[in-house]
């Protein structure tokens, strides 16, 4: 688990400073504190900082190169089947220095070339430069554990694991892109390949990108498929599935649990992190070090039933209650995070991490489950009251009276309701289920300006576009697919991976294993959620593993008390932050409907996610666009 960055000129003649790629490398030390390393050579260099968990010996440095000096890579993340590849590499003549996965992917590019990733199984992004070919190649893991920003300039194409290292060129101009931030307020995150700065993208899962000769090329190497679903019509079908899911997960538990530094595991309480524990303790030959994060308030506490799993299997458990201290968590979530970010879990993902990182180099998680077995409360589609609202809305906005133009002043709202009114209901509603600002909140919440800025981006759009690319024959398993695609890379796995490499944490997660992943996809929707009852097949499959109040209990997710803070200890930073001159003057957002919403909020409604949001992108726009926001002190002498 590392950090990686890059440069490469489009003019061969154009020297790469290293000084430039030291810096690159400083500002994400962070991801990698063990070891530094910088290639360059001629119009190229490439940067890494290492985290060492495989091959702790000088051999496993990075950039590392081929026997010839024609090929070098810099590789952020863990290759759990590199030992077979290794063995299958060296049967065909190529000699390995090191016992490093990295070095096993050297040697896949110089046989398999660009399909070299789909050998791969584990999680990575890595940048590899071919001297002879005069090519760079990017590649991203299939689910998008690990991150891979870059910008393609006129005259250069940089990279990095996080944003923070292509600013470092003084030629890049730091400009918000309106349309990111635009599906930003919709989901939470920005989803792939946008990105809050005008000039970057995310590499999306599953891709890679060429640049030869001045050209880009992106290429999609995996997708996950629902066809060809088992059959499961009689009892016994069911049973021989229960049991290997369990097998699956169990062999995806043990090949993450390769390292040469300590290892652990998060614990939460829920299902997820529950199974991998208890897998884990099956495995190894001491105890599993667990950590879990609770609050005072106990309506968001999940302690208890963290502590009887680790009573159960004996492991060395570590708990850690979190109160909030804006002054000091803030600018370390803006910092860290790039850009806005939304999920306020990532407060508590923040703090187990760095409980965690005193103990351990390594954990495993149970990030995944809900997205494969259906486990999230939004997936039951009841009747959508909510959604005949919305489309009645919808209708009323497209009258030629007085409050239709009230909503649409000044605005194109007209045809993007129209296409609202007409879409498919579950697809709708499953949009307004998972959105923030919707576009119905849009309408008020959209100064004029703002809107003409935009155009006519509709954020539901990218949604559909993910229904259309799934090939899943029922509705559920084409939404778990949406998910996958959408939610668990761009929110859920960004929360994850920022939150612990802020403190040099690497975490695995068994049930995104991509060959699990494609087993659990052919198992029939109707196994995932039967009767109402969520996780249905997977809840039957762990029963043997695990105590019934911790299997059968109402979901809590991650939550944070955010909604007690925004009225309490938070709420004067809420205001200050939210309706301050500056935050105004973006001509964003109108003054009325936030202070609406602030003082709905207070007086005992919940809108509280609503305002994270906003919040946190109006702190991102202070550190990262106005620079006046202060980078948190730890982290000020990385800047250049």
């Amino acid at each position: 688990m590392c950090g990686i960055c890059g440069i490469v000129y489009q003019d061969r003649a154009r020297a790469v400073a290293p000084e430039f790629v030291h810096q690159m490398v400083r500002v994400i030390h962070h991801r990698g504190p063990d070891d530094t390393g910088v290639w360059t050579h001629a119009n190229v260099g490439l940067g890494q900082a290492r985290l060492a968990i495989i091959d702790l010996s000088p051999l496993g440095h990075q950039p590392m190169t081929n026997e010839d000096g024609s090929v070098w890579i810099t590789f952020n993340g863990e290759i759990y089947n590199f030992p077979e590849l290794r063995d299958e590499l060296v049967q065909k003549g190529h000699t390995f220095r090191s016992h490093s996965d990295t070095e096993a992917i050297i040697h896949l590019w110089e046989e398999f070339g660009e399909r070299c990733v789909e050998r791969l199984r584990g999680m990575f992004a890595f940048a590899l430069w071919d001297d002879k070919r005069q090519t760079l190649f990017l590649a991203r893991d299939r689910e998008g554990k690990k991150p891979l920003f870059y910008a393609a300039l006129p005259d250069r194409l940089l990279f990095g694991s996080e944003i923070k290292a292509i600013l470092q060129d003084p030629d890049f101009k730091r400009v918000p892109d309106l349309q990111a931030i635009q599906h930003y307020l919709a989901f939470q995150s920005v989803p792939a390949p946008f990105c809050a700065f005008q000039g970057i993208q995310k590499l999306p899962p599953a891709h890679t990108l060429l640049l030869k000769d001045g050209q880009t090329r992106l290429r999609r190497y995996w997708k996950l498929s629902y066809q060809n679903p088992l059959r499961l019509d009689t009892a016994a079908a069911v049973a021989d599935t229960q049991v290997e899911i369990i097998e699956r997960l169990r062999e995806a538990v043990r090949i993450r649990l390769m390292s040469d530094v300590p290892l652990g595991a998060f614990l939460s309480g829920g299902i997820d992190s529950s199974i991998i524990v208890a897998l884990m303790a099956g495995l190894m030959d001491r105890p599993v070090k667990t950590f879990s994060i609770g609050f005072a308030e106990d309506e968001y506490n999940e302690l208890p039933y963290a502590r009887m799993v680790a009573e159960r299997y004996g492991t060395e458990h570590h708990e850690f209650i979190v109160t909030p201290d804006a002054q000091a968590i803030f600018p370390e979530l803006v910092w860290h995070y790039n850009e806005p970010f939304a999920d306020s879990s990532a407060i508590p993902t923040y703090y187990v991490s760095k409980m965690a990182r005193q103990f351990v180099t390594v954990v495993l998680s149970g990030d995944g489950g809900d997205e494969n077995f259906a486990g999230y409360p939004r997936y039951r589609f009841e009747p959508a009251t909510r959604v005949w609202r919305i489309a009645s809305l919808a209708r009323r906005l497209l009258r030629p009276d007085h409050t239709a133009r009230a909503f649409m002043a000044d605005g194109d709202w007209r045809g993007t309701f129209r296409r609202l009114k007409d879409l498919d209901e579950k697809k709708l509603s499953y949009y307004y289920r998972i959105s923030h600002f919707h576009e119905l909140y849009q309408t008020q919440l959209y100064t004029p300006e703002f809107r003409q800025r935009l155009g006519a981006v509709c954020t539901i759009d990218w949604l559909l576009d993910k229904y259309r690319q799934s090939d899943a024959p029922d509705f559920l398993s084409a939404t778990l697919d949406v998910d996958l695609g959408l939610y668990l890379p761009d929110t859920l796995m960004t929360k994850t991976d920022i939150a612990a490499m802020a403190h040099s944490l690497e975490v695995r997660a068994p049930l995104l294993d991509h060959e699990l992943l494609q087993f659990v996809a052919r198992i029939p929707a109707e196994w995932k959620l039967r009767a109402g009852e969520s996780k249905f097949i997977f809840k039957k499959a762990v029963e043997p593993y695990l105590p019934a109040d911790v299997i059968y209990r109402k979901k809590m997710g991650f939550g944070v008390p955010i909604d007690h803070w925004f009225r309490h200890e938070l709420k004067e930073m809420m205001f200050d932050t939210l309706l301050s001159a500056r935050a105004l003057q973006r001509g964003y957002f109108r003054r009325a409907y936030i202070e609406n919403i602030l003082n709905r909020h207070v007086a005992g409604e919940t809108w509280q996610y609503l305002i994270w949001n906003l919040l946190m992108l109006e702190l991102w726009h202070l550190m990262f666009i106005d620079e006046t926001l202060p980078i948190p002190a730890a982290h000020a002498a990385t800047q250049g």
